[in-house]
């Protein structure tokens, strides 16, 4: 299927599976956090934090910029840097917002994408949200995406009822 005609994917809402003394209300009527929340975080935020894991099994994280574009998130980064590199070798990683406040946290992989219509309207909209800094194709970098297979949301201030967790199939 072409990128643009993509269907946004709207992933299972519901509770995580914490250890019972992270104290979750267990009410049968909870209100979980929506899915336009966490999109409404990815698209505004600025930073994100990227983690991945060394060639010896070390963690690593970095902040870089990105985009929330067409329900996906795209990031770039140098071939050689840390992240890159680690990325290359294992495709694992997490992706969370700067806020412990307002959580949002992805874990799954990352895929490099190539495709030169997908890589304008990244580079247009990258240009739009990061004051004209609109980047040209280099093959130095790697043009990421995430494909999730679990997200996390919460609000700090009402953990306990706001806890929520997003499977992907």
């Amino acid at each position: 299927m072409a990128d643009e005609q993509k269907e946004i994917i709207r992933p299972i809402a519901g509770r995580p599976n914490f250890a019972p003394d992270y104290g979750l209300d267990t009410a049968d009527d909870i209100q979980l956090l929506e899915w336009e929340w966490v999109t409404e975080k990815m698209t505004l935020s600025h930073n994100y934090w990227i983690g991945s894991t060394r060639p010896d099994g070390k963690p690593h994280a970095m902040p870089v910029w990105g985009l929330w574009l067409e329900g996906t998130f795209y990031f770039a980064t140098g071939r050689t840097s840390r992240k890159g590199r680690n990325l290359l070798q294992n495709p694992e990683a997490v992706v969370h917002l700067e806020s412990g406040d307002e959580v949002v946290i992805f874990e799954g992989r990352v895929e490099e994408f190539n495709d030169p219509a997908l890589f304008e309207r990244f580079a247009e909209a990258y240009g739009q949200k990061y004051a004209g800094f609109k980047p040209a194709y280099d093959p130095a970098n790697l043009y990421l995406k995430l494909i999730p297979r679990v997200a996390f949301g919460w609000l700090e201030k009402d953990f306990a009822n706001s806890a929520t967790r997003w499977q992907f199939s």
